[in-house]
């Protein structure tokens, strides 16, 4: 197990979530590779690539952890089900058609595959991409691997999968989110994030996307406490999860939703540390007391941390470093110092395709995401000198 120590750069421990904008090359690599005009080989050169100057950049950044941004995989939901967004190399039990997992707030929605028999099992480990990037790092790696929850979208909502319980598929679910973690420490992460983008989601009752009313979030934070179970308090020091309002094509899924609907509830979860969208929020206050109130100094065993987001991936306007650290410094009146961090609202590009159209194009993207990245670095350094923590 890691025994990284996220305060020894920063004071404030800082990091990131996981995605960067893939550069348009790449991009344009995965549609050729779906269109069967250039090879597998060919797509993991432009990867391998883009991960490179990927870990170049961020070490550049004075970024205590960084990641490889998640250049190889189709997205941050899907890595384990499927090589490109089109369906290419798609796991054998699942096939086209299942839920919509969002409808974003531009109109677009992205579609889940649906589970047609059974036994499920992921085909791609987050370890799989990471043993390759970690290569080429000369700092400490995190790693982010999706939610048991998510893939429960898998599933049909209302017809059963012939021969295969829904009881069965999720204890599935279950083994194979603990197999990713225990594979990503074992495979060199400092530290491992569980995205649970669907959380804040599961509160909306949107009529177009049936399963937002099914009352999940209850159930969800039940299967991903189910794989928390699995580590022990040193251990879940170093499981973070990760919540947001989503982020696509600069737009996202579920910002209206009210937070109250979800912090207190996703604390319940024994994971040791947070990564929270905040800097998006029109009013953060009410989202910092809330963190204040229901953050955890014992979560079976753990003390919990709370890395609040200081800058918007959805916005190109470069936040200031100032900025981050007028952020920090005010979220400390609601929590306690020794239970704050920093991150990135969520991932910048979560889907291997996005064409970033506030931005201009993903290139740009990139360019801007690497200079937030900064800031939030030295902001949070500075908000640590003001605060006198670390």
């Amino acid at each position: 197990m890691s025994g990284y120590d996220p305060r020894t750069a920063t004071g404030i421990p800082t990091e990131p979530v996981g995605s960067l904008p893939r550069p348009q090359k790449l991009q344009d690599a995965y549609a050729a590779y779906d269109e069967g005009s250039i090879d597998k080989p060919d797509l993991e050169a432009e990867q391998e690539t883009a991960v490179k100057d990927t870990l170049s950049r961020y070490e550049a950044t004075g970024s205590p952890i960084i990641s490889d941004g998640e250049q190889r995989w189709s997205s941050f939901a899907t890595y384990p089900i499927t090589d490109t967004l089109a369906g290419t190399g798609l796991a054998p039990s699942l096939g086209p058609g299942g839920q919509f997992f969002a409808i974003f707030a531009d109109g677009h929605g992205r579609q889940l595959p649906k589970l047609e028999r059974g036994p499920f099992r992921y085909t791609n480990y987050a370890a799989d991409s990471l043993s390759q990037s970690i290569l080429f790092a000369h700092a400490p790696m995190k790693q982010a691997v999706i939610s048991p929850s998510m893939l429960a979208l898998l599933y049909p909502l209302k017809d059963p999968v012939p021969g295969y319980s829904r009881e069965e598929f999720e204890a599935t679910l279950v083994d194979e989110c603990e197999r990713d973690i225990r594979a990503a420490f074992a495979a060199g992460a400092a530290r491992v994030s569980v995205d649970f983008t669907e959380g804040r989601l599961a509160t909306r009752e949107d009529p177009r996307n049936p399963w937002t009313g099914a009352g999940l979030l209850p159930h969800f934070i039940e299967l991903i406490n189910a794989v928390m179970a699995r580590f022990d308090a040193a251990e879940r020091t170093n499981i973070g999860v990760h919540t947001c309002p989503g982020g696509d094509r600069d737009s996202v899924h579920s910002a209206d939703v009210p937070y109250g609907n979800l912090l207190p509830e996703m604390f319940r979860i024994d994971a040791g540390y947070f990564l929270i969208q905040c800097a998006s929020e029109r009013d953060r206050d009410p989202v910092y007391e809330a963190i204040g109130k229901n953050l955890r100094a014992d979560a079976a065993g753990v003390a919990q941390m709370a890395y609040i987001g200081v800058t918007n991936p959805g916005n190109p306007r470069v936040e200031s470093a100032q900025e981050v650290t007028d952020q920090l410094v005010r979220a400390a009146n609601f929590i306690p110092g020794e239970q704050l961090g920093s991150t990135d609202d969520c991932g910048f590009s979560p889907f291997s395709i996005d064409e970033k159209p506030d931005h201009g194009s993903p290139d740009f993207a990139r360019e801007v995401a690497f200079e937030k990245i900064r800031s939030r670095v030295d902001g949070t350094r500075d908000a640590a000198e003001i605060l006198g923590v670390g």
